[in-house]
């Protein structure tokens, strides 16, 4: 089993992941947003 410490540390680096996640699909959508204006 993991210690108390490993275990903390993989949920912040979980907890990091998951930030930078959503911040990656929010820019994505805005870039996907902004080629479509100017396609259209």
């Amino acid at each position: 089993m993991a210690s108390g410490n490993d275990m903390r540390a993989a949920q912040e680096t979980y907890n990091s992941f998951i930030k930078a996640a959503t911040w990656g699909t929010g820019i994505c959508i805005a870039v996907v947003a902004v080629v479509v204006s100017l396609i259209a």
